[in-house]
């Protein structure tokens, strides 16, 4: 036997190997113990992020919030390490702009103290999730690429910057307003801003005040039309033409129509 394959000093470059392809096959995997796996990763986001919306509320309870704050800052800490070690190439997964969203929420998660007021950024969590690739792997396989897909993205997308921004509101405004006591009445501004209905009892003091709110209208609006526009407008399924690259067609076409190149998408259901 060689000095190779008996060399001690391999078998933690091997045991490194074992857990990487381990944790390629249940974040990757099709197996059913795969998706069940993944199935429970994604309880506990949601369970996680239910944490980050009652935040601002659960704060006051002490001592007792920031043990919770500290068991939620080690379980996103293990998820993201198996994500970087279940992607082929981690320094392509740090590239990735929702892994930087997720470590500085760790970040927020380690530091509650000094970086509380950065706290509203936590709920782009729900974003990261709703938009990923392991989300639709996992729950909504059967929807991938279809209508219901487009809908949840969009949805996803006004919910997260509605509670992105009534944290915001909160942390920055609060002591500033007589009128913004608690989280609720941030939550009530932010609506009646994006849904520019403005009833006026609450509006935010000086020029930053009226900044932000025209952000929030504007974009509110921009958000609530593209919601609106997955609701009404014809479905398209994500099939490239191989001559011109377009990405999307309509799921009879029978050509593509930007180059008129034969395309052959299967029928739903086949």
């Amino acid at each position: 036997m060689s000095r190779a394959e008996t060399d001690p000093g391999d078998e933690p470059n091997r045991q490194g190997w074992r857990v990487r392809a381990r944790m390629r096959y249940l974040y990757h995997g099709s197996s059913p113990a795969a998706v069940r796996f993944r199935l429970a990763v994604i309880v506990v986001d949601f369970a996680i992020i239910g944490f980050f919306l009652a935040a601002p509320i659960l704060r006051e309870a002490g001592w007792a919030f920031y043990v919770v704050d500290i068991i939620v800052a080690l379980v996103l800490a293990a998820d993201l390490t198996a994500r970087a070690l279940a992607y082929t190439d981690i320094k392509d997964w740090l590239k990735r702009p929702s892994t930087w969203i997720d470590l500085f929420i760790l970040a927020t998660l380690m530091f509650p103290q000094s970086l509380y007021n950065f706290g509203f950024l936590r709920m782009l969590r729900l974003w990261t999730l709703l938009s990923s690739d392991f989300f639709w792997r996992t729950v909504g396989r059967k929807f991938d690429d279809t209508r219901v897909e487009e809908v949840t993205r969009a949805l996803a997308a006004l919910v997260t910057f509605v509670f992105v921004a009534t944290g915001f509101v909160y942390a920055t405004f609060r002591a500033r307003h007589e009128d913004l006591h608690g989280y609720l009445d941030a939550l009530y501004f932010t609506v009646s801003s994006l849904t520019t209905t403005g009833y006026g009892d609450i509006t935010l003091p000086g020029n930053w005040g009226r900044v932000l709110s025209i952000i929030i209208m504007l974009t509110g609006i921009t958000l609530f039309v593209r919601l609106a526009q997955t609701l009404v407008r014809p479905h398209k399924v994500r099939w490239p033409c191989d001559q011109c690259g377009l990405q999307k067609h309509e799921p009879d076409a029978v050509h593509c129509k930007a180059c008129g190149n034969a395309l052959c998408i299967p029928d739903e259901g086949h």
